[in-house]
């Protein structure tokens, strides 16, 4: 009787079982249609299953069913928008975040006037086509991007500074990732964007340079264009948490190369004055040593330890050039390899030396170095025939060769000066100040190290007269008065005349004006 009675029991069960089975095939297959199909992972943060790598859908693609002229080849025809089999890259999860996050910033631009659907645009250094994927999926299907790796069909391939597009191609040129800082070739970069973008056309930039000297030397790079407006908007990801949005407008009547190199070319103004974002750096600099050290040789070493460098408070990438000049430079390993190539914080970026040294000591010095440019003349206020006295008796500067600053060459009134201790040279002068006028604009990055005798009394009141001390980002001044001696405690030096107070006045009018000036031993 018992075993009877568990015959339907089994039975049951079973019949139970395979019920609760069938039923979750039904909601597995349901999830599946759900998740793939029914774009609920693109839409939301929920998802059913994740999407594994390897598959080849994409969500959202409906879209882009019909093909788009947007998809531009070098030789002008046009290319079907989508593939046969679609790139696996596509269906992760990177991929797609990067897309919503670029589908929020181009809605943005729409809602603001500044992107429209029936606009050609040009994603530039896009390496993966991201953000022309998203373009795509708002419908503004007429957008390519470049690359110097194609990744067809969102990517041709081309580069920023070299577009494979003719003349006023573009209502709309982007830029993102931060990709445009890290150009090396920022001029033609820029030159190549006026040359492919419309007149009225719109420039949008994504920069992690958050800094007003950063967006100052961006807006003098692209001057071809005016600001619109600038925002700060979340990243996509830890590698750029903060985003500057800036977002440019192409002034009408640019658009040539012949007319950016007409005004590159250009005369500079004689008068300048030092802009705001520049003197708020002078504000965020060091403090001015104010009493006289008894010991400038110590003071110095603990002064390197508290300079606040230009690059340390403000980002520096978009300048055409960086250029240091040393003025008064003596030997090859004195500042040049000594501090400035060891301890200036230069952002990776390279920088074309210049090496201003009176001296015929040190010339051989410079025979066979690389990316420096030796200036065999003294730095003075007009081109003329100087007479210096070569002095190498100070006590003080018992080791020319080896020691700091010049401290060896001081110039006399004439050849026949009865007051000369030593022997006398001739030497060509040039006006320091109309040479930097003509060797560098207020779109580079120039920094300067002076250490000339005591003539900065006579060669900064000169950069001033002329414009010239507005190219000067930063300057490191060494200033000569009757110090106290190294040698001879309780002694003064007898080679200059001005005191401590006349230098610090010259270091106080220098910051008063806006210049980024550090006191230098």
């Amino acid at each position: 009787m018992q075993q009877s009675g568990g015959t339907p029991s089994f039975l049951r069960n079973f019949l139970v079982k395979l019920c609760l089975f069938c039923l979750l095939v039904i909601v597995t297959r349901f999830a599946y249609v759900v998740t793939l199909r029914g774009e609920l992972c693109d839409h939301g943060d929920f998802c059913f299953f994740s999407l594994p790598e390897n598959i080849n859908v994409v969500v959202g693609i409906r879209k882009r069913a019909k093909p788009s002229s947007a998809i531009i080849s070098i030789n002008g025809k046009s290319a079907p928008s989508m593939p046969k089999k679609l790139p696996e890259l596509w269906a992760t999860e990177g991929f797609q975040k990067s897309v919503r996050f670029y589908s929020s910033i181009f809605q943005d631009l729409i809602s603001e006037g500044f992107l429209s659907p029936s606009y050609k645009i040009l994603c530039v250094e896009t390496q993966t086509g991201a953000d022309v994927f998203a373009l795509k999926e708002i419908g503004v299907e007429d957008s390519i991007g470049i690359f110097k790796k194609a990744f067809k069909p969102l990517v041709i391939s081309g580069q920023g500074f070299k577009q494979p597009f003719k003349n006023d191609t573009f209502d709309f040129v982007f830029s993102g990732g931060g990709m445009i800082e890290k150009s090396s070739k920022l001029v033609d970069f820029a030159m190549e964007i006026s040359r492919t973008l419309k007149p009225e056309g719109f420039l949008v930039v994504h920069t992690a340079a958050k800094d007003e000297y950063s967006l100052n030397s961006f807006l003098d790079l692209f001057h071809f264009c005016k600001l619109v407006k600038t925002r700060d908007i979340d990243g996509i990801d830890s590698n750029m948490p903060l985003i500057r949005e800036i977002v440019m407008k192409k002034v009408s009547g640019y658009g040539n190369i012949e007319q950016i190199i007409g005004q590159e070319m250009g005369s500079q103004s004689v008068d300048c004055s030092v802009p705001g974002y520049k003197q708020e750096l002078v504000h965020k600099a060091e403090p001015l040593i104010e009493e006289e050290p008894k010991k400038p040789w110590i003071t110095l070493k603990k002064n390197l330890q508290n300079i606040k460098y230009l690059p340390s408070m403000a980002d520096i990438s978009f300048k055409q050039r960086y250029v240091y000049v040393d003025v008064g430079a003596r030997s090859y390993g004195s500042s040049i390899v000594s501090w400035f190539k060891k301890q200036y914080p230069k952002q990776n970026k390279t920088f074309e030396i210049y090496a201003i040294e009176a001296d015929k000591t040190f010339y051989d010095d410079y025979k066979y170095k690389k990316g420096v440019t030796l200036l065999p003349y003294a730095a003075w206020v007009r081109n003329e025939t100087l007479f210096f006295e070569i002095n190498n008796q100070d006590p003080s500067h018992k080791n020319v060769k080896k020691g700091r600053g010049m401290g060896r060459i001081q110039p006399v009134q004439s050849s026949g000066s009865s007051s000369s201790s030593g022997d006398v040279d001739e030497i060509q002068g040039f006006d320091l100040a109309e040479w930097l006028k003509n060797s560098v604009s207020e779109r580079d990055y120039v920094v300067m190290k002076m250490d000339v005798e005591g003539t900065e009394f006579d060669l900064i009141p000169r950069l001033f007269e002329t414009g010239a001390i507005c190219l000067i980002d930063e300057i490191f001044l060494e200033c000569h008065y009757n110090r106290w001696q190294k040698c001879c405690p309780g002694e003064r030096t007898s080679k200059y005349q001005r005191t401590y107070g006349q230098c610090f006045d010259l270091f106080t009018s220098l910051r008063d004006s806006g210049v980024l000036v550090h006191q230098w031993w």
